[in-house]
C-alpha cells in the first residue's frame, strides 16, 4: 500500500517525535482518532510522564489520555508508523531526518517547526530534500495555534501543505477532526515563510507592548509586519494569498496578541531591559524567533527584501542596540506609498 493511500484511512499508525508542548499537544489531540505513539529521546521525561500521567514540564495541568502511548526507544516507536510528525525545533530537524533515513521502509513525514536552519538558512523542506529522497511523501503543518488551546481541545485551523497535491488532501483529512480544522495547501514555500518570519514580528509586538506604546501601535506594527513576510515569501517563490491565510496572517495575529506567545514574551522582557541570555533562561522553553531573526536579517540583506521592522528586531537582539534608539530610527523612516 503506497504512503498515499495509508494516510488516508480511517486509522493511522501515527508516531510524533518530540515530547515538548506542541509535540505533546498534538499526539494529545490526535489520540481520540488515531494510534499515537508519543516519542522522545529524553527516557527521565517520558518516565516521569508514565508515572504522572501528564507532561509537567511542558504542559502542567494537561493530562495525558490513557490510550497514548509514551516511548523513548526510537526503534519500537518506529515500528508500525505510517506517518512520522516531527515536533522538533528547526535545530533538531536533520538529526530526527537523519533517524528516519535508517527505516528499512519509506514512511510518510510531516513537520511542524517554524524557521530556518542555522548557518545554511535552509527552509524546513529545503533540508528534508537534503536527507530523505525525493520519493518520500511529507509537508508541513503550521498555523496559528498554541499547544495549551490545542492539548485542551479548544477549536483550532491550521493548513497542511505539499507539493503533492493528493497527499496533502488524504492527510489533511485524516488530522481533522471536531476540534482541529486542516486545510490543503500546494504552498509549501510560503506556509514555511509564513511560520518562520512571524516569530521574529512578535517579538516586535513584544517589544512595542512592553514600552506601552499602545494597540494602534500594535496593529501598525502587525500590518506592515505583514508586508514584510509578503514581500520575503514571494521572492522565494511563495504566493501571496498563503501569506494572507492561517499560516500568514492567521499565525501572524496570534503570536503578536497572544500571551502564550514565547516569541512575544521575549519582546516583553527586552523591553524591560533583561538581556537575551536572561531572558532565555527564565522562558525554559525555545524561543524560535531568537534564532530567526539573525537567519532573516541575512537572507533579506541577500535578496534585496526590504523588511524595515525585521532589521530593527535583529539590531536590538543581536547588535545590543539600546531599543530607544531602534525604535527612533524606525520611527523617523521617510513615508512612502503603501501597497
Amino acid at each position: 500500500m503506497s504512503n498515499t493511500a495509508k494516510c488516508g484511512a480511517a486509522k493511522l499508525n501515527i508516531t510524533v517525535m518530540g515530547a515538548g508542548a506542541w509535540g505533546t499537544a498534538l499526539a494529545i489531540n490526535l489520540s481520540a482518532q488515531h494510534k499515537v505513539t508519543l516519542w522522545a529521546r529524553n527516557a527521565e521525561l517520558i518516565a516521569e510522564m508514565q508515572k504522572q500521567h501528564s507532561n509537567s514540564r511542558y504542559l502542567p495541568d494537561i493530562a495525558l489520555p490513557g490510550k497514548l502511548a509514551l516511548d523513548a526507544n526510537l526503534e519500537s516507536a518506529l515500528a508500525e508508523v505510517e506517518l512520522v510528525i516531527l515536533a522538533v525545533p528547526v535545530s533538531g530537524l536533520r538529526d530526527a531526518l537523519q533517524k528516519i533515513a535508517t527505516l528499512d521502509r519509506p514512511v510518510a513525514i510531516a513537520w511542524l517547526c517554524k524557521g530556518f536552519e542555522a548557518v545554511s538558512g535552509l527552509l524546513p523542506h529545503q533540508v528534508v530534500a537534503e536527507v530523505l529522497p525525493q520519493s518520500i511523501k511529507c509537508g508541513v503543518l503550521s498555523g496559528p495555534s498554541f499547544a495549551q488551546e490545542v492539548a485542551r481541545g479548544l477549536p483550532t485551523a491550521l493548513t497542511f501543505a505539499s507539493v503533492d497535491e493528493e497527499f496533502a488532501r488524504v492527510t489533511a483529512q485524516a488530522l481533522h477532526n471536531a476540534r482541529l480544522r486542516v486545510y490543503t495547501s500546494s504552498d509549501v514555500v510560503g506556509v514555511e515563510v509564513g511560520g518562520a518570519v512571524k516569530n521574529v514580528l512578535a517579538i516586535a509586538a513584544g517589544i512595542s507592548d512592553g514600552l506601552g506604546l499602545g494597540f494602534n501601535a500594535r496593529a501598525a506594527l502587525i500590518t506592515r509586519g505583514l508586508a514584510e513576510i509578503a514581500r520575503l515569501g514571494v521572492k522565494l517563490g511563495g504566493q501571496a494569498e498563503t501569506l494572507n491565510g492561517l499560516s500568514g496572517a492567521g499565525d501572524l495575529i496570534l503570536t503578536c496578541t497572544g500571551d502564550l506567545s514565547r516569541n512575544r514574551q521575549v519582546g516583553l522582557l527586552l523591553a524591560q531591559q533583561h538581556t537575551l541570555p536572561e531572558i532565555l533562561k527564565r522562558l525554559g522553553h525555545v524561543a524560535e524567533g531568537v534564532f530567526t531573526v539573525r537567519e532573516v536579517h541575512q537572507l533579506a540583506q541577500r535578496l534585496g527584501v526590504t523588511m524595515p521592522i525585521c532589521d530593527a528586531v535583529y539590531r536590538i537582539v543581536y547588535g545590543q542596540e539600546p531599543v530607544a534608539t531602534v525604535l527612533v530610527d524606525l520611527l523617523n523612516r521617510a513615508p512612502n506609498s503603501e501597497f
